[in-house]
């Protein structure tokens, strides 16, 4: 399977996702049980009860938009299987992805955990990850889409999708209203004027223009200037396909820009201490203009923070207002097994029950993801929640192809780029550094043989977006 028809699948899939909606950092846990609630009894497994003790398994996920649902799927699975198997479910609220291989290394690792497109390939690169292509049933194989590089991995598949995701900018649009702005910005220029404006009217109620969630750089940057960047035609993660060397000049206006709002006074005090689940609390209460994040929000403003404010969802702003790429659809994963569980079969019935049809469509049904499964969104109705129009798939959303990961030595981009907004310095001089370790690294992984690193002259970053 290789990344040309990968996309084609998705592109196929989305199709079907779009006419279905036209029809209708302590790692501190969470392992509360879910309520009895039982919304998949169709999934129960049929085979003969077992006598003796139960086969516990764990599953760990970063999710929080949807943790209440998934709760209570987990819930409805220990009570209805006829395996005599429970499962235990761990929420990591902070640093999931350290958790994860910290876990690893311990010896102390889930039999089933949540991967996403950021992170499948290098779990299974440290064989954190079973394939499952022997696994699968003849339905889910036609079920399911594959999807090179998200799913499957060199051959192999190691999740399958649930529900896809698209970035927009978020706006109160009674701050935006009060400030006598009509629409939300369209360019970097326009997004620092709005975050002042905002600011001025909203200050004295405790309102600020423009927040992202800044005790993660990766988390906060990468659902914000990331996106700006590739609409705008540059890689997202400062990979430059054409060249297929790094290059994070494409981010100097947008960091500039986010230094700009910083400079200003327009953004929330204390952003960068702010996680996604408090921004969203100070958002859904008005004291926040704008910011930028996944398809989740829609569930979040009517489940876990009841919005007292109206508000939208826009296509974030580019550059210079001109869209030069596509906005990244993300999704073809969800969860995968484990390549150290000692219950592996358990693990599977669990992984089954968890991608039954009717999990999926009340997943999508609820606003949590739009589904990505063609089956799912045929027969699933448009989500009745406020917010959800805005972040549907449209034709300036599409998939990029995945860099490479590299491990580089000294600070991150994101991290470089977020102490550049706090204290100032030498852009163009954190910019070439940058290049360099990131172009430095890159040659130890191609030399490794861990990637070919073959440019692509004819990259044209408007070719992916949606037909």
């Amino acid at each position: 399977m290789n990344r040309k028809f990968g996309s084609v699948v998705l592109s196929a899939v989305l199709a079907f996702t779009l006419a279905a909606c036209g029809n209708g950092n302590n790692n501190a846990v969470s392992t509360e049980s879910a309520s009895a609630s039982k919304p998949a009894e169709s999934a129960a497994s049929s085979a003969p009860a077992k006598s003796g003790e139960k086969t516990k398994i764990q599953y760990w996920t970063g999710d929080r938009h949807d943790m209440d649902y998934i709760k209570e799927v987990v819930q409805s699975f220990n009570d209805t299987n006829t395996d005599n198997i429970e499962v235990e479910m761990v929420v990591k609220t902070d640093d999931y992805d350290q958790a994860v291989d910290l876990a690893f290394v311990s010896g102390q690792a889930p039999d089933v955990l949540r991967v996403k497109e950021n992170t499948i390939q290098t779990y299974v690169a440290k064989g954190y990850l079973a394939p499952i292509d022997e696994l699968l049933t003849d339905d889910m194989k036609q079920k399911f889409p594959v999807i090179a590089d998200f799913n499957q991995i060199e051959g192999k598949r190691y999740s399958l999708p649930n529900y896809g995701s698209t970035i927009r900018l978020v706006y109160n649009k009674d701050l935006f209203a009060k400030a006598g702005i009509a629409a939300p910005p369209k360019t970097l220029e326009e997004m620092i004027y709005a975050a002042k404006e905002i600011t001025k009217v909203g200050k004295a109620d405790g309102a600020y223009g423009f927040a992202q969630n800044f005790k993660s750089a990766d988390s906060s940057l990468g659902r914000s200037a990331r996106v700006i960047a590739e609409a705008s035609g540059f890689g997202g993660f400062g990979y430059d396909f054409k060249t297929a060397r790094y290059d994070f000049s494409g981010f100097k206006d947008i960091i500039q820009a986010f230094k700009q709002m910083v400079d200003d006074g327009s953004t929330l005090p204390g952003m960068e201490a702010l996680d996604i689940d408090p921004l969203r609390a100070q958002f859904a209460e008005g004291k926040i203009g704008m910011y930028m994040s996944f398809s989740s929000e829609p569930g979040v403003y009517k489940n876990q923070f009841p919005a007292k404010i109206e508000w939208a969802a826009a296509p974030v702003p580019t550059i210079d207002g001109t869209v030069k790429g596509a906005t990244s659809f993300l999704g073809g994963q969800w969860l995968a097994l484990s390549g150290t569980t000692k219950n592996k079969e358990a693990a599977w019935k669990f992984m089954q029950y968890m991608y039954d049809e009717q999990v999926l469509k009340t997943y999508h049904e609820k606003g949590f993801g739009i589904s990505m499964v063609p089956s799912v969104a045929a027969v699933a109705q448009k989500p009745d929640i406020n917010g959800i129009d805005g972040f549907l798939p449209v034709g300036m959303d599409g998939t990029w192809p995945l860099q490479p990961t590299v491990t580089v030595e000294g600070i991150k981009n994101n991290d470089a780029f977020f102490k550049y907004m706090l204290t100032g310095g030498d852009l163009d001089a954190i910019i070439q550094d940058l290049n360099t370790r990131y172009n430095t690294a890159l040659d130890k992984l191609i030399a490794s043989g861990g990637y070919k690193g073959t440019p692509n002259p004819d990259f044209d970053p408007m070719k992916l977006m949606m037909k």
